[in-house]
């Protein structure tokens, strides 16, 4: 009898030690669901997601963030499933890049909007500006548009009626002062100024750089121009992903009231909340 019992206490013991090793793989494989991974630029996107992991963290979910150094990288790997979500880009570059890719990505929220500016080199104001003069603009479409539109509106290029956001330095129809436009990789423009008189570069860049738009720039997108209502930043997907709960949580807690705060007291103009 004390054998039949004694089996039968052993026996319970090991159902209940597989039982806990189930319900512990349960458990890993339910706080693996909850992870979010969230591919962004360093400055200002990784800077906003850091301080929305405590308010994801009350929700019940840990977010990775997968820093990249360039605007092509983030998408590839959203694509591949290797990322939930990114934060570093426009609607009209991600417009661009699908096009380009044959990708399928697609914004759910829009966060913040980053002046462009020009940004002194070798020259420090517009009005020294001389005869020849080289100006560094992005590279990339839409930004390149955006640069132009913005060197346009300080009167120093005319471009084509009509271009708009598709505009290249081809749509460039005046040019009095003859000035050299080059073409560099967004990410280079803030080193490309000791070789250039100015340079017109993105926002999250020039933060990177320890610019600041609305102390170092000489000129800077007005916050009424077509380019501040198109060009805010967003939370990218892919298609099929916009209703997941998990992208829900991060949206809400990236337009909650603790981040807009954070921008608006962290960057001084330089990004701008648009929620």
């Amino acid at each position: 009898m004390k054998k039949i019992v004694l089996g039968f206490i052993l026996l319970s013991l090991f159902a209940a030690v597989l039982g806990g090793c189930s319900g512990s793989k349960k458990d890993g494989e339910k706080q693996e669901k909850k992870k979010i991974v969230v591919g962004a630029s360093v400055t200002p996107h990784a800077e906003i997601l850091e301080q929305a992991k405590e308010i994801l963290a009350d929700k019940g979910y840990e977010l990775e963030i997968v820093v990249y150094n360039d605007y092509v990288q983030p998408n590839v790997a959203l694509d591949a499933g290797d990322l939930d979500a990114n934060y570093f880009q426009h609607k009209p570059y991600l417009d661009q890049f699908n096009k380009d890719r044959g990708m399928d990505l697609v914004s759910v929220a829009i966060i913040h909007y980053e002046p462009f500016g020009i940004y002194p080199g070798k020259t420090k104001s517009l009005d020294d500006l001389k005869d020849g003069a080289e100006i560094a603009i992005p590279n990339d479409g839409s930004n390149e548009a955006r640069a132009l539109l913005l060197l346009q509106a300080q009167g120093l290029i005319k471009l084509a009626d009509g271009v708009g956001m598709e505009a290249t330095v081809v749509d460039i129809v005046e040019n009095p002062k003859n000035l050299v436009i080059h073409e560099i990789e967004a990410a280079q423009l803030a080193r490309s100024l000791r070789d250039v008189d100015l340079a017109v570069i993105n926002g999250n860049y020039a933060i990177e750089a320890g610019l600041n738009v609305s102390k170092d720039a000489i000129a800077v997108e007005d916050k009424d121009s077509e380019a501040a209502n198109i060009y805010g930043n967003i939370i990218a997907v892919r298609k099929g992903d916009e209703n997941r709960e998990d992208i829900k949580a991060l949206v809400e807690a990236l337009q909650s009231d603790k981040i807009r705060d954070f921008i608006e007291s962290t960057y001084e103009g330089a990004v701008v909340p648009k929620f």
